[in-house]
């Protein structure tokens, strides 16, 4: 087809170059500058939960626990004001665990306002262990560390936190300190062979676990954190697909008013929703912009364009970009600054896009949770960054538009799960991720037209033979990366030295996890022996077997 084809209205702008911004679901933000959370979220949370983190590799798995019980959670710094966060109406704070130990010089503790609100408290390992320092008790180095499977057994059975739970149940431990003195009021209520004081409480509605409720080997984890929500903080179960769009289109109308609205629309699931909030909210204030950076997969324009014409009914703008973006990219090699300059690049074609559009003020991605939390902002200090993701830390600083953000405090299942609220079809819905730099970071090393070429076809056979399997709606994701490798082969009895191809394919809840899939033999040997016979620049192909963490999903 050709480009624009099929979408009613449609219009064509001529630039230097595209940009692609990705979109959230969350709760709808203003803001200008780098970092969309510099302002509040427009609107308030009927009721919600507050995690400090305290920078564990767990606290976003506490997250999507509490929101697999229908409550709203957010994750906020132990420097959190309480006029940052009280537009979430907290019925209850979490305290994560963590690396630190409470009687270091710099250890992080919970904010004044969780014991001064009156507000119900769980601490879980270190927020355990920081409830006992704060509140006068004694922490020490325990006499052995204490990492795996435990047995905990209950103190006081009619405590309201062991409700439905047998005495003694399976739990898993991962700490090295100990509580040694309780503060005052607080009762031990179950212990372990090596922790005398593995869960605490007190009058007050607050307790303390030494253990994970949130993983998956404490295997009845889940009913602490409910027992928690329900019975202690009264939360009901509310957080829900529909009630999360009416919220949110009232707030998107809330923020915008009479202004306009530009969205970057790739086609993803992210964007869609997006962008498909947005028109309810505002309507015809709306204009979507989809934008060729020309790091995108073989024919991914006219089908992603094909694809929207056929579904949706939004004004939609077409932008080729593909040499301003590769001309960005040139000689760059280090991931970090291909993400910032994707990003910017993005934006600066939005900026010119909505100049044509009279009266533009604002402009709506698809940012979620993830993005946030792996870019490390002034959201969620404690934790490390892994990656700066284009549409969070890859923002200009001086970018003039200001951001509509619904999804932004929403895992990528949850978006699934309000695009099908909003009736979106399941081709759009239930598409695999594409990340906004494209294949950029999906080349190691420098870009180029030919090793983009050479990308795309190795990818688009993964791809063919992935759904010749059936195995597509089965992943998270799977594609092919063009490492910075090279590798002698034989082919025809004569010498090669080519590119070497890995392959991708992990599965995963909301991306903050993987683990790599077991693909059966015959697909992967399928897959090797058409990108070496096809693809004349590749004479190696390799499968990347390595979970997140320690790896990530993007090689880049």
């Amino acid at each position: 087809m050709t480009e624009g084809s099929n979408l009613s209205p449609s219009r064509r702008i001529s630039t230097t170059g595209d940009v692609e911004v990705s979109t959230y679901l969350g709760i709808a933000s203003a803001q200008k500058g780098t970092e969309s959370e510099s302002e509040q979220p427009s609107g308030t949370i009927d009721e919600g939960v507050l995690i400090v983190d305290f920078g564990s590799q767990y606290s976003r798995l506490i997250a999507r626990r509490v929101r697999e019980l229908k409550v709203y959670c957010e994750i906020v710094a132990p420097d959190a004001s309480w006029e940052q966060v009280s537009h979430t109406n907290p019925r209850g704070v979490i305290l994560s665990g963590g690396p630190a130990s409470v009687y270091d010089d710099e250890a992080p503790l919970a904010p004044p306002w969780v014991y001064e609100r009156n507000i119900p408290v769980l601490g879980i390992c270190y927020g355990m262990q920081v409830l006992a320092h704060q509140l006068g008790g004694r922490v020490i180095p325990g006499q052995r560390r204490e990492y795996g499977h435990a047995v905990l057994y209950q103190n006081i059975p009619d405590s309201v936190i062991f409700a439905n739970l047998p005495p003694a149940l399976p739990v898993w431990m991962s700490q090295g300190d100990q509580i040694e003195q309780l503060p005052p009021g607080f009762a031990s209520l179950g212990y372990t062979d090596n922790s005398p004081i593995a869960v605490m409480g007190n009058d007050s509605k607050i307790f303390g676990l030494q253990f994970h409720p949130e993983v998956v080997h404490t295997e009845q984890g889940k009913a602490f954190l409910e027992n928690f929500l329900y019975r202690v903080c009264g939360c009901k179960p509310t957080w829900t697909s529909s009630n999360f769009v009416n919220r949110a289109v009232d707030s998107i109308a809330e923020q915008v008013g009479d202004g306009k609205v530009i969205c970057a629309l790739s086609g993803g699931v992210d964007s869609t929703v997006t962008a498909t909030l947005v028109h309810q909210a505002i309507g015809n204030q709306l204009t979507c912009i989809f934008v060729n950076n020309g790091l995108l997969r073989r024919e991914e324009s006219e089908r992603v364009l094909g694809v929207l014409g056929r579904n949706l009914q939004l004004n939609l703008v077409h932008v080729n970009a593909e040499e301003r973006f590769l001309g960005r990219l040139t000689g760059v090699i280090d991931p970090e600054e291909k993400r910032k300059r994707v990003g910017e690049e993005f934006i600066r074609v939005f900026e010119e896009a909505a100049s044509e559009l009279e009266g533009t003020e604002f402009l709506a991605q698809g940012t979620l949770y993830p993005d946030v939390i792996e870019s490390r902002t002034s959201e969620n200090k404690a934790a490390s960054r892994i990656k700066t993701h284009h549409n969070v830390g890859g923002l200009p600083s001086n970018m003039k538009l200001r951001l509509v953000e619904p999804l932004r405090y929403l895992f990528k299942d949850e978006v699934r799960d309000v695009g099908l609220a909003l009736g979106l079809p399941p081709e759009m819905v239930n598409r695999q991720p594409f990340p906004g730099p494209g294949l950029s970071i999906r080349i190691i090393g420098d870009v180029t037209k030919e090793k983009l070429e050479i990308l795309r076809a190795c990818d688009w056979i993964v791809m063919d033979e992935i759904k010749g399997a059936n195995l597509y709606d089965q992943l998270w994701q799977s594609f092919a990366v063009l490492t910075d490798s090279r590798s002698v082969g034989v082919m025809g009895d004569f010498r090669t030295y080519r590119h070497v191809v890995a392959i991708r394919a992990v599965n995963s809840e909301d991306a903050m996890t993987a683990d790599w899939v077991r693909l059966p033999y015959e697909v992967l040997a399928k897959i090797s022996n058409r990108i070496v016979n096809e693809v004349p620049e590749v004479n190696r192909v390799v499968y990347d077997i390595t979970a997140k963490p320690p790896g990530t999903i993007e090689w880049e």
